[in-house]
């Protein structure tokens, strides 16, 4: 598909314990989940990267937010979704898909993520690939911790509180 002609979708999910969110779906899954505050940098994320027709439809964002908030409030533990990882670069897929798949409560190192790849050297690429995840929560960047045991880094909500925060509700032990 080419994303000139990719539909996209954009809607919310307010009122969170971690605050208000923006979340882009095609009509391949969910693309992208901002914190309110990132609403222009999520735009600009659409239309130059993406390219794509961006129209606001709360109802077909609606099965997203739903989940994506049972989850915040401690509810749900995985997605029935479908994600659209067409519009991530290879190097970035392959990461993400890793991330994707480290259990609820569970954390995995950059490390252990490039090794999974194949690149053993390359975790602060993996670390990178982290940093520029568009789907924060549902891949959950958050479970990625440093070969030390501690947090390093991340960009949404108020960073690593966010991050602490998201680890301590799923049950994570971390150091």
């Amino acid at each position: 598909m080419s994303f000139s002609s990719q539909k996209i979708y954009l809607g919310e999910l307010n009122g969170t314990p971690l605050g208000d969110f923006r979340l882009a779906a095609s009509d391949l899954g969910l693309l992208a989940v901002e914190w309110a505050d990132s609403q222009p940098e999520l735009i600009a994320y659409l239309l130059h990267r993406l390219k794509g027709n961006v129209e606001e439809n709360q109802k077909r964002i609606h099965p997203y937010a739903k989940e994506i908030g049972e989850y915040i409030k401690g509810n749900r533990r995985n997605f029935s979704f479908a994600i659209d990882w067409s519009t991530l670069r290879p190097f970035q897929q392959k990461v993400l898909k890793i991330v994707y798949a480290v259990p609820y409560g569970e954390v995995i190192t950059y490390a252990d993520i490039a090794s999974g790849i194949g690149r053993p050297h390359a975790y602060r690429a993996v670390g990178r690939a982290n940093a520029t995840n568009p789907m924060p929560l549902v891949i959950p960047c958050h479970r990625v911790i440093g070969r030390d045991g501690k947090l390093h880094g991340y960009g949404g909500g108020d960073g690593l509180p966010t991050k602490e925060w998201l680890l301590k509700m799923e049950g994570a032990v971390i150091a």
